[in-house]
């Protein structure tokens, strides 16, 4: 059942009231309070982040009761998330000073299922029906394929049903799915797949959280009397987190609206970075046409973030052209300008913003009010890496820490048994892992014989190959898979430990697993593959790595609750923290470059969401980086910064980059303080700066420095004239190379180790 409470049967009874009911009013500034106020026909509160949307949205619940416009059971609300719904009746009931009263307030699968269990059998099904988890449906597509003896590896389950949840986000059947996409998606063969799945579903009576929906619309279109009886019965809908509704959702929202047509959708267009999984920002954009007469409140006072930060955030928003437009303000004093730093590389990226929560915390600040955000997941190692370092403690939020990664371990797994021979932990981890059909039987066989034996399991494998206990197939996959693991100990000692672990990874197949696996995390997962393979060029072998690895796994202390916050920018959608520092704002990193082939400009304007968001969880300190170099996938790549960075009105921020690292429109001057490090003055794109901006100069701009190469600069700071196409140089991490093309401050040069690079003419020497 859903986790709905049941509506009161005493419906005969006086609704309890607060002694003052426009108490609750008087707490709320005039645009919440028209927002509260403005009951009838459809409305649709535009809530900029920060600006009371939950306060808002229960208020206005409370107000329509309180004023006797509706009892609870003519309320429909619906959120996202069993906690707002939670959270939403706890303060509804606070409002009305009742314990206990729920109505329909919950999240569109428990409200979808309540509605269903209703009227189950008018779409086939039993009131008692199961709700099939993602699991138990990817389970379920595996039978039916073993049913017609398809191959999983050609047709893999878990893809097929990412298809079939699609359709159904989109509220199709499979009678409604078009031909050109029926005969494309999943090979041809998904369409034919996802009828038998519908039947089998009913068969055993069940439904996935997709049907819930589903069903629903189905239910409406083919028993209007029913589809009657809920648009009377709900005088007023409230939608909360509307910009994140995918189109079976909508259908379903619309359907239902149509009755009293009193709707009341609350949400935030700009925050609109769900797409991926089915979210549809237009159905925010043409509320006006689908909703005829809709009044917009527009909640722009925010209650959050200082005054430049909201003007960094409105600046940057503002390229985009799909959104309805508004403009967060505030009435907070003081605040510091957006700080955009620039760095080296990764590694000092972590370091100086380690260095700053450092800093943050001797100030006193809690490090549960300090978050640093980055675009893709892997980026959080480095971070990671330099907050156990200097002992601070860290949570990562919506997910595991980097080792602690499913991956991250299934690859360490292959390094440790390829180290380690008797590692049997390692060993069953792997041995079926990409799958080999080394069944359970296989592997019970092997269990006995290294228990019987007091052996390794590896040690058993083999003798096991040299006998006939196990099927010749089997027999041979192991002989196999021992073999390789021989090879790769033997190459232990000749091949550079990081080389050698991209090799094991690429021959067990474990790489190509994630490569051809159409699952939404599956990319994520592969960079994160990638990542270790990074992290591995810093250790001497595979033995000093596995070593830091335990340490790091060992460092977790779970009694310290104030810890550093490390997530995604999607992950933080919805929350907020003192200080707050955004990392990674380069071209090729964000926007992402996949987002961006994969849906052009919705792709762009959806990542540019993305660094709103971001931005905006900043209450008190926003810090934006950027790096010059950056390993991505294993290989140094030279970057630009953020176009998103150019985008950012100069008033509102303070560049605090090292000489040559960042070109942008602006002219900047000395900051009044540093980062971590002492600044330099630069204009532009010229300037060349070295040991992180200690820096001497003379003639407007000659400067001189070491670390990063011994450079000398020209008059104004400008990079050596004789740099020219064809001339040698040396760079101070690619080594020794020929300039083949100057583009401005940027060059292409063809290394004699690093292969072809774009860096920036800052950092190269002229030999």
């Amino acid at each position: 059942m859903s986790d709905l409470p049941d509506l009161n049967d005493d419906a005969n009874q006086p609704l309890a009231r607060p002694a003052n009911t426009s108490a609750y009013l008087k707490t709320l500034n005039e645009t919440q309070l028209q927002a509260v106020e403005t009951i009838d026909g459809p409305v649709l509160v535009l809530a900029g982040a920060g600006t009371g949307k939950t306060r808002v949205l229960t208020t206005r619940l409370a107000h329509i009761l309180l004023q006797g416009h509706a009892r609870h059971w003519e309320i429909l609300a619906v959120t996202f998330t069993n906690k707002a719904a939670s959270e939403m009746k706890n303060r509804v009931a606070s409002l009305l000073g009742i314990a206990g009263e729920g109505g329909w307030v919950g999240t569109f699968h428990a409200i979808g299922a309540r509605i269903l269990r209703s009227h189950a059998e008018c779409v086939g099904l039993k009131s008692n029906f199961t709700i099939l988890d993602a699991d138990d449906q990817v389970r379920l597509i595996k039978q039916l394929l073993e049913n017609h003896d398809i191959d999983e590896k050609k047709f893999p389950p878990r893809a097929l049903n990412g298809i079939i949840q699609r359709w159904k986000d989109k509220g199709l059947t499979p009678e409604t799915v078009s031909d050109a996409e029926g005969t494309t998606a999943g090979g041809g063969g998904a369409l034919g797949l996802y009828a038998e799945y519908q039947q089998r579903l009913r068969d055993i009576n069940a439904a996935d959280f997709g049907d819930l929906l589903l069903h629903c619309l189905t239910l409406f279109k083919d028993e209007p009397e029913i589809l009657k009886k809920y648009q009377a019965q709900f005088k007023y809908l409230l939608v909360d987190e509307y910009q994140d509704t995918n189109v079976a959702q909508y259908l379903w929202l619309r359907l239902l609206a149509q009755g009293h047509k009193n709707i009341c959708c609350v949400g935030d267009d700009d925050q609109s970075i769900y797409s991926w999984r089915g979210a549809e920002v237009e159905n925010i954009l043409r509320f006006e046409k689908d909703f005829e007469n809709a009044t917009v409140v527009r909640l722009e006072r925010n209650y959050r973030s200082t005054p430049h930060i909201l003007a960094a955030a409105s600046g940057l928003i503002d390229h985009n052209e799909g959104r309805l437009g508004k403009t967060l303000w505030t009435d907070i004093n003081g605040g510091d300008k957006v700080r955009v730093v620039g760095v080296w590389d990764g590694e000092e990226e972590a370091r100086v913003t380690g260095d700053e929560i450092e800093s943050l915390h001797a100030k006193r600040q809690n490090l549960n009010q300090i978050a640093v955000l980055v675009r893709a997941g892997f980026q959080t190692r480095e971070f990671e890496e330099r907050l156990i370092t200097l002992g601070v403690p860290y949570r990562v939020i919506g997910g595991p820490r980097f080792y602690e990664r499913q991956e991250i371990r299934d690859a360490i797994a292959y390094f440790r048994i390829t180290a380690q021979p008797e590692d049997d932990l390692a060993f069953e981890r792997i041995v079926n892992l990409p799958k080999r059909g080394l069944g359970p039987a296989t592997l019970q066989t092997i269990h006995r014989l290294a228990r019987a034996e007091r052996i390794p399991m590896a040690v058993a494998a083999r003798r096991l190959t040299e006998t006939d206990e196990i099927k010749p197939k089997a027999k041979a996959t192991l002989a196999g898979l021992l073999d390789d693991f021989e090879r790769w100990r033997d190459e232990m000692g000749s091949m550079h430990h990081p080389e050698l672990a991209e090799k094991i990874l690429n021959e067990c197949g474990y790489i190509a697993m994630w490569q051809t696996s159409t699952a939404l995390e599956a990319p994520g997962r592969l960079d994160n593959v990638r990542e270790l393979l990074v992290a591995l060029e810093d250790f001497e072998n595979f033995q000093n790595f596995l070593e830091h690895v335990s340490l790091v796994m060992e460092n977790d202390d779970s009694t310290v609750t104030d810890k550093v916050n490390l997530m995604t920018l999607h992950g933080a959608k919805g929350l907020e923290f003192d200080s707050v520092f955004l990392a990674g704002w380069e071209e090729g990193l964000f926007p992402h470059p996949r987002t961006l082939d994969d849906s052009g400009l919705a792709g762009l304007e959806e990542e540019r969401r993305l660094a709103y968001v971001g931005l905006t969880r900043a209450k008190k300190m926003a810090t934006i980086s950027f790096a010059a170099n950056r390993r991505i996938h294993g290989k140094w790549q030279s970057a630009v910064p953020s176009r998103f960075i150019d985008e950012l009105p100069q008033d509102h921020i303070d560049i605090r980059s090292k000489p040559g690292l960042y070109g942008g429109r602006q002219t900047f001057d000395r900051p009044s303080s540093g980062f971590g490090e002492r600044q330099a003055t630069f204009r532009g794109t010229h300037g060349q700066g070295a040991d992180h901006g200690n820096i001497q100069g003379a003639d407007h701009g000659n400067i001189q420095g070491a670390d990063h190469g011994n450079i000398q600069g020209a008059d104004h700071g400008t990079n050596e004239p004789s740099l020219q196409t064809g001339q040698r140089i040396f760079h101070q991490k690619f080594g020794y190379g020929k300039i083949l093309s100057t583009d401005g401050g940027k060059l292409e040069i063809a290394f004699e180790k690093a292969g072809n690079k774009k860096v920036m003419a800052s950092f190269v020497e002229a030999v």
